[in-house]
């Protein structure tokens, strides 16, 4: 009966998330013209910041009850599967243009922060220390990255406005419609991906499945469900500003905040099940973005697929490590 009941709610929780994610891009989208701003910016800010919620919540909750491998697996984990499977299914959907300025700033950026958050992890390598950890220092280097990054952005929306004041676009619904929808998607995709991670975690328990496999599958995936539902949504209506803007600014800031934000308040952590293949992972996954768009600005389907196929073959060594433990 117990079982029951979690499924009903799982499917309850992926009802609120599509409906969620339909009404966020909508909303999202209108404000944008009512804003006179790129959609690309409204991707890098309110979606992306919106969508990484369930991220920082994990983080934080993880932080309080000690378990800082699940904190720095949880950011580790989101971003490659942000950069490889969300977007390979985004673009398998609907091929991705990329604008120039994406590929010669956003994108560069995000590889930046990406390597630092590495060259910061790795002490034992680097560093002489005795042990790989991420200290307050470290996290407040990565919210002074995250500070210049919201500089560019506000720079970006100044000269934004200035074009699209050029422009007459008009919005879809008026703003205070577009910012309701927002919020309401906003609210949809939290309680569904909430709803979504518990049942399946209750779900797994009951039928056996250990606590690693339940935090390697279900809550990786599960705090990305957001990311995951609107890019679908996104790439179906062939937003794909929306798409690529939520996954760059998702991934900064699951680095910058998730991450830096809670060990910048409880100090430092020292995780210890780390394998230099997720890191690799984690620099490899920003520089195939870069490398795909920076001819013709474009993830075609084929780069799609590339991706997926990366992110098959790495969740399959994770999968079989887990399982051979």
């Amino acid at each position: 009966m117990n079982i029951i009941l979690q499924l009903l709610l799982l499917i309850i929780g992926f009802l609120f998330l599509i409906k969620g994610a339909d009404m966020l891009v909508d909303g999202a989208s209108s404000a944008a013209s009512n804003f006179k701003v790129s959609k690309m910016l409204i991707g890098l800010t309110i979606i992306a910041f919106g969508t990484s919620a369930p991220e920082l919540a994990v983080s934080v909750s993880s932080l309080i009850s000690g378990n800082t491998d699940m904190l720095l697996g949880n950011v580790i984990g989101s971003n490659i599967l942000n950069s490889l499977l969300l977007i390979g299914i985004g673009a398998l959907i609907y091929p991705i243009r990329v604008k120039r300025n994406t590929v010669r700033k956003e994108l560069p950026i995000l590889l930046l922060i990406s390597t630092a958050l590495v060259v910061l992890f790795l002490d034992i390598s680097l560093a002489n220390g005795q042990t790989n950890e991420i200290t307050r220092s470290d996290a407040i280097i990565c919210l002074l990255f995250f500070g210049i990054f919201l500089y560019y952005l506000i720079t970006m929306a100044k000269k934004n406005r200035e074009v699209k004041a050029k422009k007459t676009e008009k919005p879809k619904y008026k703003l205070g419609k577009s910012l309701l929808l927002s919020v309401i998607g906003f609210a949809g995709l939290i309680a569904g991906s909430q709803l979504v991670v518990n049942s399946a975690s209750t779900i797994a328990s009951t039928i056996g499945v250990t606590d690693r496999i339940i935090a390697l599958t279900i809550v990786a995936f599960g705090t990305s469900l957001p990311e995951l539902i609107t890019t679908i949504v996104a790439a179906r209506r062939k937003e794909t500003d929306l798409v690529i803007g939520n996954i760059i600014g998702s991934n900064i800031f699951n680095i910058c905040i998730v991450m830096g934000l809670p060990v910048a308040i409880f100090g430092t952590i020292t995780p210890e099940s780390f394998q230099m293949i997720d890191l690799a992972m984690l620099i490899l996954s920003a520089i195939l973005l870069f490398a795909f768009t920076r001819k013709d600005h474009k993830i075609s389907r084929l780069n799609a697929l590339m991706l997926l196929l990366i992110f098959a073959l790495y969740y399959s060594f994770v999968i079989y490590e887990a399982l051979a433990v």
